[in-house]
């Protein structure tokens, strides 16, 4: 999500088989595109609302509708998701990075 920290994780090479082979590449989405327009629309009528995040980044979109539908609060949480990863050891955190500019585009058909 834009509203959360990067990760640059690698696998525990001794746990590698535990996972199947593959680590989670990000939270996902915790609510449909449809909700979370409908939701964001709710909590922040107005849209300029959203193109600075809690952590001080600028988000570039001109598409209002994608705006709400990428908002922070329709991803789950990436913290949780690393926390998961380093408690069953499956992960080592390399870096972790603030996104500075988010650039959101929908192409119209």
């Amino acid at each position: 999500s834009r509203g959360a920290y990067s990760y640059i994780v690698k696998p525990v090479e001794e746990n590698i088989a535990i996972s199947g082979y593959s680590l989670a590449h990000g939270a996902g989405r915790a609510m449909k595109r449809s909700k979370a327009l409908a939701k964001g629309k709710t909590i922040y009528p107005n849209s300029n609302l959203l193109i600075k995040t809690e952590l001080g980044s600028l988000v570039i979109c001109e598409n209002k509708e994608l705006l709400y539908e990428e908002a922070p609060l329709a991803y789950k949480n990436i913290n949780m998701v690393i926390e998961d990863l380093l408690r069953h050891k499956l992960i080592e955190v390399v870096a972790v990075m603030k996104p500075i500019v988010t650039y959101k585009y929908r192409e119209v058909s």
